[in-house]
């Protein structure tokens, strides 16, 4: 671990290769964050147990306890709300779109193959962190707090929830983006391309499912929670808040 300052952010490095865990952390050291490591599932599990984390880095197959399983014990979290929203990034060596797909179902906020470039890591973890409030900056330093509404759907920019017909819905990070995306343009159709490209920040890729996985979920969730449908699907467009 870097050496302990309290105003670093943290990251927990679990990853079972014992050089790419080395690297990992001391390149994150160098770019001023504070990481916690973990060799394989089950010594991540117990961190993540114990302690709190702004990021978590996770790799799919570990001894142990695999990386989808320490993700979906992290989402169950209700003891706490704040720990199963940390995003969490998936290191992987496996390239399928198929793969990609069931590991952000799961709840993984990104996805990174391996062997990745290390600036790129820096870069999605700051995205990420943004995301979810935990970065350099939070939309509410930016605007001084508040809640943004639209009929039954909320998202509180100081705390960081949504809820939806009053009741608290639990969103991965990029979720939430998307809802304050959705919340600040409430007569506004996106694209699938406009939603991607406002809350991942690149080039949309037609044949790229990433859009599709994000926006299932997210409908899913906040139906569930209010029994209809809050953002509608708009046909050979996109989609729009109701």
């Amino acid at each position: 671990m870097c050496k302990e300052k309290h105003d670093k952010k943290s990251v927990l490095i679990i990853e079972d290769d014992r050089e790419i865990r080395k690297l990992l952390s001391d390149y994150l050291c160098e770019h001023g964050f504070d990481t916690a490591n973990a060799a394989d599932g089950r010594e991540g599990s117990e961190k993540l147990a114990t302690e709190r984390y702004d990021v978590v880095l996770v790799d799919m197959m570990m001894p142990y306890k695999s990386g989808d399983t320490l993700i979906a014990e992290l989402r169950s979290r209700t003891d706490d709300p704040d720990i199963s929203r940390t995003p969490v990034i998936v290191l992987s060596a496996k390239s399928g779109m198929d793969t990609r797909i069931e590991v952000l179902k799961m709840g993984a906020d990104d996805y990174i193959i391996k062997p990745f470039n290390l600036d790129e890591v820096l870069v999605r973890i700051e995205v990420v962190l943004r995301r979810s409030g935990h970065g350099a900056y939070t939309d509410a330093d930016e605007t001084g707090g508040h809640v943004i509404t639209h009929r039954d759907l909320a998202y509180d920019e100081d705390r960081k929830t949504v809820t939806v017909c009053g009741e608290e819905v639990r969103l991965t990070a990029k979720e939430q983006a998307l809802v304050r995306l959705f919340l600040t343009n409430p007569g506004k159709t996106f694209s699938k391309a406009n939603l991607y490209e406002s809350v991942w920040e690149e080039d949309y890729c037609y044949e790229d499912n990433t859009i599709n996985v994000h926006m299932s979920n997210l409908r899913n969730k906040l139906k569930k929670a209010c029994g209809h449908d809050v953002i509608e699907t708009v046909w050979g467009i996109g989609y729009k808040l109701l």
